[in-house]
């Protein structure tokens, strides 16, 4: 007993000592040991939502079981401009103002107020400067402007150049390939001697950061706005010798795109074009799956036109939340009373329009004629794949690669990375907007989620959004790209 009673002095005698000596001594005792206790050495700490949902795409992302070899691509290419969209506009000596969108630009105050019109939207658009004279007077102060780059452009060559990455591939590009554009292409890339010419093509892309200030205009996220005047390419001039050109390259998947380019045109050449387009594309052999990728358009009867004539012919369509609602207004879709979307779009609302796409104007009815049997939709936060059941497979890695690349693209890096990215996709949803529906939740551990309307298969899948994005031009045709490269389109068709 009297052992216990002289430690039990002796601790007293040291504890007042040191309080006497470091009166916050206790305090800083009791604080350490309210503390859990330390992980152990080399022990991981817990992992964010954005690291387990990298890790388990990289899990999930798995090459087809039958790989394309050959990809014939087709018809738009270009040199694209980079450049600050404020900037330019500034050093073109045009004072901010009240957006408003112009369908076709005639001039730069026309320039101007469509640019502010989807800069204040944080929106993507793509106009045609009818002006020739003046745009390039705009293009050369876009080439000068200090910061300025150049880059491959078009949706078919951007789409040419991600693939090219892949060793196993063989593209063919076929467009307007100019001097500089030659210059700018993967050497894996095989152009056709029809397709060159003499001068380049050139778009000019003004970018704008999220939070970026323009007078009263505030851009709610990064995005760009795109014009040229490019008759080439507006006219779908190699169309033709695309087609005539597989029948030597004899690709497994052809990609077309460059339609909306047509769309400033006017009215009587895109009539005649489009006829000339849809005869040209049957031309192609039927076991060739075809994938046509949409673009930023704002004529609805020319829309309803490529819905009707085109959509049904191709075997796979790629677009972003902008050009699936307007194909839902020219259509008079689901939800095409919407005027846009407010912030990001309602994952019930997009799987609406997306079966109503495919149920009108595809094969998600067995007894239909049309080919289409795949949409891939994909917006800032999110990505969709909606296909018919029995016709494409590895569907759940394809549209996981897709916002995988989307997250690393952005950033300007090869891979992910978690702490340069974050969530924005809703964790909570539903299969449709109104009843009935199903509701659904993001897993995190397994961030595809699959569901099912009528014999349409849904994949969704969060993306990794880039919190200070480098580029975001060619984001969308990398995406598709990316999600191409990692389908296969199964026997039966």
């Amino acid at each position: 007993m009297w052992k216990k009673a002289f430690v039990g002095a002796l601790l007293a005698l040291t504890v007042g000592f040191f309080y006497h000596t470091d009166p916050e001594l206790p305090e800083r005792l009791l604080q350490y040991l309210a503390q859990p206790p330390p992980s152990p050495e080399g022990a991981p700490s817990t992992p964010t939502i954005e690291q387990m949902i990298s890790s388990a795409w990289e899990a999930l992302i798995t090459a087809p079981a039958r790989q394309w070899s050959r990809v014939a691509v087709g018809v738009n290419a270009c040199v694209d401009v980079v450049v600050s969209g404020v900037g330019l506009l500034q050093a073109l000596a045009v004072d901010p103002g009240v957006g408003r969108d112009h369908e076709v630009l005639h001039s730069k105050e026309d320039l101007k107020a469509t640019f502010i019109h989807y800069m204040e939207r944080g929106a993507a658009a793509e106009r045609f400067f009818s002006d020739k004279e003046t745009f390039q007077r705009i293009a050369r102060a876009a080439a000068e402007y200090p910061g300025a780059q150049l880059y491959v452009g078009g949706n078919a060559a951007l789409i040419g150049q991600k693939l090219a990455g892949y060793p196993q591939l063989m593209v063919l590009l076929c467009g307007p390939v100019g001097p500089k554009l030659h210059e700018l292409l993967d050497d894996q890339i095989v152009v056709p001697p029809e397709s060159l010419q003499e001068t380049d093509e050139f778009h000019l892309i003004l970018e704008y950061k999220a939070g970026e200030q323009w007078g009263p205009t505030r851009a709610p996220q990064a995005n760009r706005f795109i014009f040229s005047h490019d008759m080439a390419n507006g006219e779908m001039s190699t169309l033709e010798t695309f087609v005539a050109s597989l029948e030597d390259f004899r690709p497994d998947l052809v990609v077309l795109s460059g339609l909306h380019m047509m769309e400033g045109q006017g009215r009587e050449l895109w009539e005649e074009r489009l006829k000339e387009a849809v005869v040209a594309i049957s031309d192609v052999r039927n076991e060739v799956p075809i994938h046509l990728e949409l673009a930023s358009m704002t004529d609805k009867d020319y829309m309803n036109s490529i819905m009707q004539e085109v959509i049904p012919i191709v075997n796979s369509i790629g677009l972003n939340e902008q050009e699936l609602l307007f194909l839902s207004q020219a259509g008079s879709g689901p939800h095409s009373e919407l005027a846009s979307w407010d912030g990001v779009p309602d994952v019930g609302r997009v799987s609406d329009i997306l079966l109503w796409v495919l149920e009108q104007h595809g094969r998600a009815d067995p007894g239909s004629e049309a080919d289409l049997t795949r949409i891939h939709f994909h917006t800032l936060a999110y990505h969709i794949l909606a296909t018919v059941d029995g016709y494409w497979g590895n569907q759940v890695s394809a549209v996981a690669a897709g916002a995988r690349v989307a997250g690393s693209q952005a950033c300007g890096l090869q891979s992910i990375d978690t702490a340069k990215v974050a969530l924005r996709a809703p964790r909570e949803f539903h299969s449709s907007y109104s009843e009935p529906r199903e509701t659904l939740s993001l897993d995190p551990t397994e961030p595809v989620t699959v569901y099912r309307r009528g014999n349409v298969t849904f994949y969704l899948t969060p993306v990794l959004v880039c919190k200070q994005p480098l580029r975001t031009v060619g984001l969308g045709d990398a995406i598709s790209a990316e999600g191409l490269l990692y389908s296969e389109i199964l026997q039966q068709q």
